[in-house]
């Protein structure tokens, strides 16, 4: 009976000893820092605690770009990550490597998750969709471009903060005065492609890009040096050369001097909402893109902007299950609800702008549903968005040639015919690398 005693303790021992269930890990590459890092974190923990099978494990990769650059290198080595967030810019090419990613319809299939593609707000998940009208990457943290404006700058410059500007005119009276009023910084601009040639041309309903935005054909070339898109790069540029308009930087370098005061208006992402409302020592308003009234159609609708989630390829069935369940996660429109009210990003489902609404979130804070509203437009075969193989390139070039406008060292129609005489090397080449 002893020795039976002591099989027995020595038993429980071990099966106290013993590991849990272990659960399968997820990797998720994203380029999110600072608070919208802590998002991510907060989505991942969300979903871990949610169930006891899988664990998503977030991995900081750096900006857009560099995650893009690490995951594509991961691929080619043969260790990729599970998930990888990337930006709208890089959609064309990751649509073009074949064999790198699973749809993420599939990965819904695969994973045996109920998914319905029509729960997203069409103008967001139109752009991830194929022309055979599978959904490729899950629509995520997508964004737009709105106008920001410093609400205690305006009063002290004697412009009503209630009333931010609505076309480009008032946005340079607005900055005169502000700059009148002591503003070394009236006007900004963050990811100035974006916002103001992919973004404007959608908001005025003429392409950016030929071929419906490269919708429609890898054979689509620049649109670029239109009268209008001259007009409008040029009077950027003599706003620059009277201190009106101050460049700040690439990419979302812009965002931190808004959000620090120095600035008082900037044109960017709907997403900076949360730095401004959690950093900022200023009440923030937000405001619709400015447009020209002299237009015809405008304003139109903004292009979506933000990242997507693609599954990358190679994964065992139990862990593309695991990606499908965490979709599934993120999707749920009480997740997404919150998801847009805490970072200014868009909710993808149109049952989340629904539980925002109805809560009086929008009432409570108002110009957060500025980026709601620009998006749910009916869109044109102009407006749908921009999609264009080797982007970020094109992107770059861009920002070259607008440095080389600002700094009055060319016309903004030399700028302009020249980004789009680079830009178009660049569409040829990965028109040539991906024919079928």
């Amino acid at each position: 009976m002893k020795i039976r005693s002591t099989a027995l303790a020595a038993l429980a021992a071990l099966t106290l000893t013993l590991p849990a269930h272990a659960q399968t890990e997820i990797q998720w590459w994203h380029a999110m820092s600072g608070q919208l890092g802590e998002w991510v974190n907060g989505l991942a923990a969300g979903f871990n605690a949610s169930q006891k099978d899988y664990k998503v494990v977030p991995v900081f990769k750096g900006t857009y770009p560099e995650t893009l650059t690490a995951g594509v290198a991961a691929f080619r080595a043969g260790n990729a990550p599970h998930i990888i967030q990337v930006f709208e810019v890089g959609t064309a090419n990751m649509m073009a490597s074949k064999g790198a990613i699973v749809p993420v319809t599939e990965v819904m299939k695969i994973g045996g998750v109920k998914f319905d593609p029509s729960v997203y707000v069409p103008a967001v998940s139109g752009y991830y969709t194929a022309p055979n009208g599978q959904l490729l990457s899950l629509p995520f943290n997508s964004s737009t471009t709105v106008f920001h404006y410093n609400k205690d700058a305006f009063k002290a410059a004697g412009l009503d903060p209630s009333a931010p500007p609505k076309t480009w005119p008032e946005v340079a009276l607005a900055a005169a005065k502000l700059k009148a009023s002591g503003h070394k910084c009236p006007f900004t601009t963050s990811w100035q492609s974006w916002t103001q040639l992919e973004s404007f041309s959608a908001w005025h309903n003429v392409e950016f890009a030929t071929k419906r935005n490269g919708f429609n054909g890898l054979d689509t070339r620049l649109a670029i040096t239109t009268p209008l898109h001259v007009r409008h790069i040029e009077n950027l540029a003599n706003m620059a050369q009277q201190g009106l308009f101050v460049y700040k930087g690439r990419n979302n370098s812009a965002d931190a001097t808004f959000v620090s005061g120095e600035c008082a208006m900037t044109t960017g992402s709907s997403a900076l909402y949360g730095a401004v409302k959690r950093n900022a020592k200023f009440q923030g308003g937000i405001g619709a893109l400015p447009f020209y009234p002299d237009v015809a159609g405008a304003p139109q609708n903004t292009v979506i902007g933000g990242a997507s989630l693609w599954a990358m390829s190679g994964k065992k069935a139990d862990e593309t299950k695991g990606v499908a369940l965490f979709f599934k996660y993120l999707s749920d429109p009480q997740v997404q609800a919150k998801s847009h009210q805490d970072t200014g990003y868009l909710p993808i489902t149109t049952e989340a702008f629904g539980i925002t609404e109805k809560a009086g979130f929008y009432k409570a804070n108002p110009g957060t549903d500025v980026s709601v509203t620009q998006m749910i437009r009916k869109t044109t075969d102009k407006s749908r968005g921009v999609r264009l193989g080797n982007f970020l390139q094109i992107r770059t070039i861009i920002d070259e040639e607008f440095e080389q406008i600002w700094s009055g060292k060319k016309s903004a129609k030399q700028g302009l015919e020249d980004a789009k005489r680079r830009g178009d090397a660049e569409l040829e080449k990965f028109q040539k690398a991906n024919k079928s």
